[in-house]
């Protein structure tokens, strides 16, 4: 299985916010799409596919106090029109993604070429279309809103059985939520019990959702979601999707949390070289502290450490008792390499190290 797919990837989701204009659509496509270049990112861009003849019964459609219905209607597309924005997915360089919403809908996935498929919090029960999902062998991303801890289980069993790859996406089924609401501790749960899967976020806030990218990255998500929309006057943006402008600096912000957390945490981190001449800077060196004469054996009191460490002096750390002097040192003078007959002058690597480091 190749779950690397979904590592570092974000998903950028129109949802309905196209309206039923093709062309709405298309310049949120190329205006997304400039973003992502820009940052250099690894990005999909993620349509919803409802086969609305079938999705939604005939005795209901004129029911205009059923806001869902009326939206689905509102903003339907014709095959043909989908196909058009995806297409235009496809140039802008992102990856082609899509939520079906029913079975019809997932054939569309395959015929327009859907690299991968969202499953919503609202169908992780719904295993005739789960079913079908599967049957196209496409990896899927799965959010975990208002689910059961054996919802999810039940899910991840599935999949692993059918060889297909799925990443957890920590989601909180509240638009637009707070922050106080979102509950990013649920990654650490999820990588904890699922560590052979990829584990993600899909945010929903309104106000400042920079600060959950630096919190969900730091605990451990690898591919992050987002709604999305531009600022129209017949359409004025919900408060849970994000503008370009947004976006940039919510990339930005996963750059910045990135460098922040560093490698990855299985492993010890490597001192840079601007540390290690910070610490060496701290370092004492080893003082005479009288006259020593050559073939004098180093002891206890023939010596002091004091800062500041100097090039080529040995410090505290390579500090012998029993080293035989191979020339004299005058009292208050350093203790230099060239003083011993040591495995650090010896050493090419070693002797490199302390001849470089200090004043």
């Amino acid at each position: 299985m190749n779950r690397n797919i979904f590592d570092e990837l974000f998903v950028l989701e129109m949802a309905n916010n196209h309206w039923g204009d093709v062309n709405r659509g298309l310049k949120m496509i190329k205006d997304f799409g400039k973003v992502v270049r820009y940052n250099g990112v690894r990005a999909a861009i993620k349509l919803q596919f409802r086969d609305v003849d079938s999705f939604i019964h005939k005795d209901f459609r004129d029911r205009k106090d059923i806001r869902y219905i009326q939206k689905t209607l509102e903003t339907q597309l014709s095959k043909d029109e989908f196909a058009t924005l995806i297409e235009a997915v496809r140039r802008n360089n992102c990856i082609r993604m899509a939520t079906p919403f029913d079975e019809a809908s997932v054939d569309l996935c395959v015929e327009l070429g859907i690299e991968i498929i969202k499953l919503a919090s609202s169908d992780m029960n719904d295993w005739p279309l789960i079913e079908k999902i599967a049957s196209t062998k496409k990896p899927v991303i799965f959010s975990t809103g208002g689910s059961t801890l054996k919802d999810i289980d039940d899910l991840i069993t599935f999949f692993e059985n059918r060889n297909i790859p799925c990443a957890i996406n920590h989601c909180v089924s509240l638009y637009p939520s707070e922050e106080s609401e979102l509950q990013l501790n649920q990654i650490d749960f999820y990588r904890e019990r699922y560590p052979e899967h990829t584990v993600g976020f899909s945010s929903h806030e309104h106000r400042d959702f920079t600060y959950s990218m630096l919190v969900a990255y730091a605990k451990g998500a690898r591919t992050f979601e987002r709604h999305i929309d531009l600022h129209t006057q017949d359409h004025p943006i919900t408060p849970y999707c994000a503008t370009p402008e947004q976006i940039d600096r919510w990339f930005q912000t996963f750059r910045q949390a990135k460098a922040m957390c560093g490698i990855p945490g299985t492993e010890k981190a490597q001192p840079t070289e601007r540390e290690v001449k910070y610490l060496d800077a701290l370092v004492r060196g080893v003082y005479a502290a009288r006259d020593l004469p050559e073939g004098h054996a180093l002891c206890e009191g023939d010596y002091y450490l004091a800062i500041p460490l100097q090039k080529g002096q040995l410090s505290c750390r390579e500090l012998m008792s029993g080293e035989v002097l191979l020339k004299p040192v005058a009292k208050d003078a350093p203790f230099v390499i060239e003083h011993f007959d040591s495995p650090y002058a010896s050493n090419p690597k070693l002797r490199a190290k302390i001849e470089s480091r200090g004043l």
